[in-house]
């Protein structure tokens, strides 16, 4: 049988599970690009809190839709699948492997099953009004409001990230969500092998509660402080995520950095359950692996091998 172009493979599952060091090494073993679904790490300047690929890692392995914007800078699942798309075709021109890493859920099932974009336009009048709203009520009651009126999108956003909800409330208001269409023939190119990584949540909170530690003392702390230096506001936006939000209030003194800490710790647990209600360990469209295990390179590559045997393998 002739050999066929390089199908995509996404490499998907919590934070701090290990996603970018398998994305790199099955990149380098198989002649691969890594393409970012990672929602943060598209922003500059927010290299440490978002666990970016090391600089030997980006040596290793050719990386896309890293660094691309500022971090005030509108970034929506449109711009995402755009760019991913553009990328995955320019790979497989070349005969390389579009490996996709992340873990912004939304992101990898759009660009997995090729769902259209809702065109819905924004509406900066209910935007307004609506961010009013969250500053004198607070967050959780625009959450609220989309939890009674589109439980499943609610489930799947972080409460504090406004902007987003305030999204997904203007995208409620025009009516039932439509099921999301494929965009693209069946067949082909268009296979994928999604491979998820888990393992044990008490070892996977463990893990993040060390990397928190090891951001702090690789300079998080400057690096939020170098932020709001350039103008930015922690806790908007994508200095929403865990740690900008909660040493920003340490900056403003509003807790001590002890604490600062440990809510970041936190945050990321809940981020992490977030993920889970993405990448369900039941979907049999997964093909999970303990990341805990010393094999598990080999056992992605016998994924690998085995799910696409006609495919040139560098």
């Amino acid at each position: 049988m002739a050999e066929q172009a390089p199908p995509e493979v996404y490499i998907v599952g919590p934070t701090a599970v290990g996603k970018t060091g398998l994305a790199v090494a099955l990149g380098e073993r198989f002649g691969g690009e890594i393409i970012n679904a990672d929602s943060r790490q598209v922003y500059r300047y927010m290299d440490i809190g978002t666990a970016k690929p090391a600089a030997s890692e980006l040596a290793r392995a050719q990386h896309h839709l890293v660094d691309i914007l500022d971090p005030d800078q509108d970034f929506g699942l449109g711009c995402f699948l755009r760019l991913a798309r553009e990328r995955v075709t320019e790979c497989r021109k070349s005969g390389l492997w579009p490996l996709v890493a992340g873990g912004t859920g939304q992101y990898i099932w759009a660009l997995a099953e090729g769902w259209q974009v809702p065109r819905v336009p924004p509406n900066p009048e209910f935007r307004a009004a609506k961010e009013r709203e969250a500053a004198e009520l607070g967050p959780e009651a625009l959450y609220e409001e989309l939890r009674r009126s589109d439980p499943e999108r609610a489930a799947q956003l972080d409460s504090r990230n406004v902007r987003r909800v305030i999204r997904a409330l203007e995208i409620a208001r025009t009516g039932p969500r439509e099921t999301p269409q494929r965009s693209r023939p069946q067949g082909g190119c268009n296979r994928a092998l999604i491979i998820g990584l888990t393992m044990d949540r008490r070892e996977l909170y463990d893990r993040i509660d060390q990397r928190v530690d090891r951001m702090m003392e690789a300079g998080f702390l400057a690096e939020v402080e170098q932020l709001a230096d350039r103008g930015y506001e922690m806790g908007t936006g994508p200095l929403a995520s865990p740690g900008y939000r909660e040493l920003g209030q340490h900056l403003a003194g509003e807790m001590s950095l002890e604490e600062a800490v440990q809510r970041t710790k936190y945050q990321t647990h809940r981020l992490a359950r977030r993920q889970y209600a993405w990448f369900k360990p039941a979907d049999p469209r997964i093909k999970w692996l303990d990341a805990a295990s010393p094999g598990l390179e080999s056992q992605a590559s016998a994924l690998l091998q085995s799910a696409f045997p006609h495919t040139s393998l560098c």
